[in-house]
Formats: C-alpha cells, structure tokens, sequence
C-alpha cells in the first residue's frame, strides 16, 4: 500500500467509497487468478446442474466454501492493501463475515439492480471487491452513489439504465484492484456485455457489536 491509510481515507467520510490501485500485483495476482480459474473450474459442473434443476442462479457462481481450497484465497482476509484501512474504520474492531468468489457471465442484463445490503441497524458493514481482470466500459463494472452511506441521502429514483443513476460513481480498474465501500450506500454492478465472464473476490466484513456477538 503506497498510500498512507490517512490519505486513502481522506474522502471517505463524505464518499463511503474508494479504489486501491495495484493492491495485488505481480506474482501474487498471477498465482490468485490461476487459484481461481481453477476453483471455479472445478466446481462448475455442479453450478450448471444447479442451473439446469433450478436451485442455482444462472446469472452468477459463486465458487462454494471458497476459502477451504487454497491458502491464498485465505490470505485475503487480512491483506496488507487494505485491511488496515479496515481496521481504522471499525476502530480496530474487525469482524470477517464471508467471502463471495463471484464469476458473472456476459449478460444484456445485470444481476442485481441499484441497492444497499444492509439497514442501519446493522453494524457498520463494509466489503471489500477485487478486481481479477481489467474491468473497463461493458465488462460489468462495480458502481457506487458517493455519500448515500450517509443517514438521511436520497431518496433515489428507480432508473430504466443503471448508468443513469444520479451522482454515481463507475470503478474502472486494472486487475488487481481493489474497491473498499460501505454497504449502506447503492451500490450495483453493471452489465457485462464483453464476451468474457467478469471474476471478482468479494470479502465482508463489518465492525464488532457487543449486542450481536454476545446477546445474552
């Protein structure tokens, strides 16, 4: 991380968004994306049979129980690019939720419309995506509205093209990349319409809640 955590987290508190440029380079993304490819590969066949009986979206694949299958995929979870910035978010209070390793296929229509994750009730949630290939205009980019995190933003309209969202955001990025975003604010992927599947590694995490970690 070439940046200091205080200059990444500079427009944070008005953003709820930002992009680590370069966050796995190298021998690493190589070894990650070929750790992918493979998982995924190997677990393909059940998702396409969970497709064909419909149990299984056909709009994305998630690669199941991801972080059993390689020791880089649980590498991840406390990266150096960005977990510091995680923990001065959540006051050094990080909790890790799940990860969602995400492959969407070429599609005239995205899988998910404009929305937040969580309600405010929940503790302060936040994910972490990165980036596998180099992601430009039609390869399903991430999209963010900055400042929506905030208490009280919007309303936001219902929009026939999600490009045309008031105020947001599109995230081009090398592969690599990584987006932090806090999860109360609308966010969205947007098309793919390339000829190639778009690979990502989403990682959630949020802060501890005594309340919700200890209820009794």
């Amino acid at each position: 991380m070439t940046k200091s955590v205080s200059d990444l987290l500079a427009h944070w508190p008005q953003d709820g968004c930002l992009s680590i440029e370069n966050a796995i380079t190298g021998g690493e993304l190589t070894h990650l994306k070929t750790a992918f490819d493979e998982s995924a590969a190997a677990t393909k066949a059940d998702w396409l049979q969970g497709v064909r009986n419909g149990t299984a979206s056909a709009a994305f694949f998630d690669i199941p129980e991801a972080l059993q299958l390689n020791p880089l995929f649980v590498n991840l979870v406390d990266h150096p690019a960005y977990y510091p910035l995680l923990q001065e978010l959540t006051s050094g209070e990080t909790v890790f939720l799940f990860p969602q390793f995400r492959t969407v296929p070429p599609s005239p229509l995205s899988y998910v419309g404009w929305h937040f994750d969580v309600p405010r009730t929940t503790p302060l949630h936040l994910k972490v995506q990165i980036y596998l290939q180099d992601i430009g205009p039609g390869d399903g980019a991430f999209a963010y509205v900055p400042g929506s995190h905030i208490e009280g933003a919007g309303p936001y309209p219902s929009v026939r093209q999600l490009e045309d969202m008031p105020g947001q955001r599109t995230f081009y990025g090398k592969a690599g990349t990584a987006l932090l975003f806090n999860s109360y604010g609308m966010h969205t992927s947007l098309r793919n319409t390339s000829a190639s599947p778009r690979r990502s590694i989403i990682l959630i995490y949020e802060k501890f809640c005594e309340k919700k970690y200890n209820p009794g």
